[in-house]
């Protein structure tokens, strides 16, 4: 029988523990995500939906990025017990120089109409966290001043080849001339995906104010008032700036563009080189064949050719055929730091993230990607150490199952 008694108030207190409250409201919203999916949940309440659907979504029905997302999902893990992972290494090597992580932040397009610290916020928490940043192209923010925001860290940029090549090639000569070390040839873009959520919400560049774009920005004042007080927006390459997103993409890209363009951007080129869009074992094989050095399997995030292949499904017969004299990455529908230690243990050299890192700048500009970053390292450190791995080295194909969903049919 269990004996009851009158609670001492000395014991009452010793259970009433107050938290000291939060001050600071953008701090307390970030320290409160525990995931990607909680800054998703938090960016999607603070930016103007055609912002945050920009980001968020992808092309014709998105059937892409929800079966990327889902191949990550669809990973059975098989650890080791009873090892010391009392410290685990976290450490990669890509292009020939180190990364406290074994993920970077990928290109993005007019990243400050998500939030207006935009890419320097990128830059500025990847160079505090020692892993690589890249720009886009069609970044909102020059490559000189992306550099000043990273002055010590690994610069990456990455070139589309557009239908006026003087414009292209004077991007290669500025991005080596600021000690960009990597430039990614995105293959992927012949021409613009069918973005649906873009045309629907009439998305522009610049915004256009409608009364539907009055009327969403009427609970979200603070970005408005960000967008309105802050510099005019500076496209790392874009003269014109005017239309939708797929028109500025079409009026850029050319659909011509081939291997010979690869040749001239590789004899301008100083540095290491990447083909970025590789979405067959065959492309990768004839780009290794080329001397690249490195392969990005990407299917721009699913916002191109929808219902196009897996990336991360790809990985292991890419890396099994190529990844000897090759850094083979992935990206596509990272959102935990399971995705990217799976990727790892079935031999990606390295990842990067793209939709992670800008789900935290919209939820707290350069506080959000610091807690982006932190959240995945968080989960790359936790789930090395269940697994009973070291360090990134010590990742093998035999920790990770596959689980397919969609088998191919026999033909």
């Amino acid at each position: 029988m269990v004996q009851r008694q009158f609670p001492r108030p000395v014991d009452v207190l010793e259970y009433l523990q107050f938290k000291k409250p939060q001050l600071d409201r953008r701090k307390a919203r970030l320290e409160a995500a525990l995931t990607i999916e909680d800054l998703r949940t938090i960016a999607k309440r603070r930016t103007p939906t055609a912002a945050f659907d920009y980001t968020d979504g992808s092309a014709e029905a998105e059937i892409s990025i929800q079966r990327a997302r889902q191949a990550f999902q669809d990973v059975e893990f098989h650890p080791e017990v009873l090892r010391d992972v009392a410290d685990v290494d976290t450490t990669a090597t890509v292009f020939g120089a180190p990364s406290a992580l074994p993920f970077g932040i990928a290109p993005t397009g007019f990243t400050r109409l998500m939030q207006t610290e935009g890419e320097t916020a990128g830059a500025g928490a990847a160079n505090a966290a020692g892993i690589p940043f890249t720009l886009s192209t069609l970044g909102t923010t020059s490559i000189e001043h992306v550099k000043q925001a990273n002055p010590g860290g690994r610069s990456w940029f990455q070139l589309y080849v557009m239908r006026q090549r003087e414009i292209s090639y004077g991007l290669v000569e500025r991005a080596a001339k600021a000690d960009y070390e990597t430039l990614f040839f995105t293959v992927d873009t012949p021409v613009a995906g069918a973005r649906l959520r873009d045309k629907r919400n009439g998305f522009s560049i610049p915004p256009q104010l409608t009364v539907r774009t009055i009327v969403d920005a009427l609970p979200r004042p603070w970005w408005w008032i960000d967008f309105l007080t802050t510099p005019k927006l500076e496209f790392a390459s874009l003269q014109s700036t005017g239309g939708t997103v797929g028109d500025l993409l079409d009026m850029a890209m050319d659909p011509t563009i081939s291997f010979e363009d690869l040749q001239i951007i590789r004899d301008l080129w100083p540095g290491k080189l990447a083909v970025k869009g590789v979405q067959s074992l065959e492309d990768a094989k004839r780009f290794a064949d080329l001397g690249v050095d490195g392969i990005v399997l990407s299917n721009h995030g699913g916002r191109q050719l929808d219902r196009a292949p897996i990336p991360f499904h790809l990985l292991p017969e890419v890396v099994r055929e190529v990844g000897r004299d090759t850094d083979v990455l992935v990206d596509t529908g990272i959102m935990n730091g399971a995705d990217i230690v799976a990727s790892i243990a079935l031999g990606a050299r390295f990842t990067l993230i793209g939709r992670a890192y800008l789900y935290g700048l919209m939820a707290g500009g350069r506080a959000g990607v610091d807690r982006t970053i932190a959240i995945l390292s968080d989960q790359i450190v936790r789930t090395m150490k269940l697994l009973g791995a070291h360090s990134l080295e010590e990742l093998e194909p035999r920790h990770v199952t596959q689980l397919e969903r969609l088998v191919p049919r026999a033909r």
